[in-house]
């Protein structure tokens, strides 16, 4: 079980990644498409598909995949499309948010669980105490 992550800023995915990987094992996968080839801020659609190739030709069996926002689910669309039937039986894309999704998400992978199971975590954030006045 893996994860995919994508945003529009590089920075952003790869400080996730690194929060993922301390806090829900180094034993996850976790694949990045963020940014640009160029540097801009952005989504391509290669990148994205580059990263679920990563993941499940690693040898992770399934893969989560979370976005920040608009246009990087529809390069993600694009890229989907791209993949053969067998892989895209294997992914899954959350509606949960990129952030706090991609940390619920990486803590219940490192458990063994799956990708139903990572996929419901991932959407646990709503359940997170409300802090008062916020």
């Amino acid at each position: 079980m893996g994860l995919v992550l994508i945003s529009h800023s590089e920075q952003l995915v790869d400080g996730l990644r690194a929060i993922v990987s301390q806090f829900g094992g180094a034993d996850v996968p976790v694949a990045m498409a963020g940014g640009t080839d160029d540097g801009r801020i952005g989504t391509t659609a290669p990148r994205i598909e580059a990263a679920i190739r990563s993941v499940l030709d690693g040898g992770a069996d399934s893969a989560l995949v979370l976005l920040d926002f608009g246009s990087a689910l529809l390069s993600l669309e694009v890229a989907l499309e791209w993949l053969d039937p067998a892989d895209l039986s294997r992914v899954r894309v959350s509606d949960a948010p990129l952030v706090e999704g991609a940390f619920l998400a990486g803590v219940q992978a490192s458990t063994g669980a799956t990708l139903d199971e990572v996929a419901e975590a991932a959407r646990g954030w709503q359940s997170l105490p409300k802090i008062p006045g916020a």
